[in-house]
């Protein structure tokens, strides 16, 4: 592998499932709904607050990397539509955000943290906005990098110019660790970072890229592939 020092990580399906994440949040943001502001609910199902939101997105290029800009957002217009105080919107989305940051780390997550945190740097690029102080791993991390607060998403390759800049990390001394072929494997390309697809689900890589050198299926396996045993 060379000289590397430091590892960058993405989050979202990378450490942990995000879908039954989202779910769950969005679930309980529609309690809340229900329970104090039921008039949305009387024009909405969460399906349409979906597509909103996806029409807020696309009205807003400029925002596309905030996710939690876009939510709020939408839920602005939503309380507005239905006649309810702008409050409303920061309230919902305190209750979906705290159940967005109750994740479970896939089970060899923990594991390969500790054993990589003291042999390597490591930090975390992200799309999503999860908040690694709340899900309780931030002790293993030096730094992480949003895209709402580096105002690009991956696979720009600017968000991990960036933290390398500000961290003193060479690109040829990194690894970017995910699981998107596109975001994370391509991204980390173009950042002359060499990237390893975490492919925990056995998917096919897309035939319009090319492969990437390194493919694990889960973090026991990056650890091995580091040297470590499994």
């Amino acid at each position: 592998m060379g000289e590397i020092s430091a590892l960058i990580f993405d989050l979202d399906d990378t450490l942990w499932d995000v879908g039954s994440v989202i779910v769950r949040a969005e679930q309980a943001m529609m309690q809340l709904l229900s329970e104090r502001y039921p008039r949305v609910l009387e024009m909405h199902t969460l399906e349409s607050m979906r597509e909103l939101r996806a029409r807020v997105a696309l009205e807003h290029p400029a925002m596309r990397h905030d996710f939690t800009w876009l939510r709020t957002q939408a839920l602005l217009v939503h309380a507005r539509e239905a006649g309810y105080p702008d409050s409303m919107a920061g309230e919902a989305f305190e209750v979906f955000y705290r159940v967005r940051n109750e994740v479970v780390p896939y089970d060899d997550v923990l594991p390969a943290l500790e054993w990589l945190s003291v042999r390597y740097r490591l930090f975390a690029v992200s799309n999503g906005n999860a908040d690694l102080r709340a899900i309780g791993l931030s002790q293993y991390f030096e730094r992480s990098l949003a895209a709402r607060e580096a105002g690009m998403l991956k696979p720009d390759p600017r968000i991990f110019a960036l933290l390398l800049d500000t961290t003193g990390v060479r690109a040829t001394e990194a690894l970017h660790v995910g699981d998107d072929p596109m975001a994370d494997i391509e991204g980390a390309r173009r950042a002359g970072i060499r990237p390893v697809w975490v492919n925990r689900r056995s998917l096919q890589w897309p035939g319009e890229l090319s492969p990437p050198e390194h493919a694990v299926g889960s973090l026991a396996e990056l650890v091995t592939l580091l040297g470590g045993e499994r």
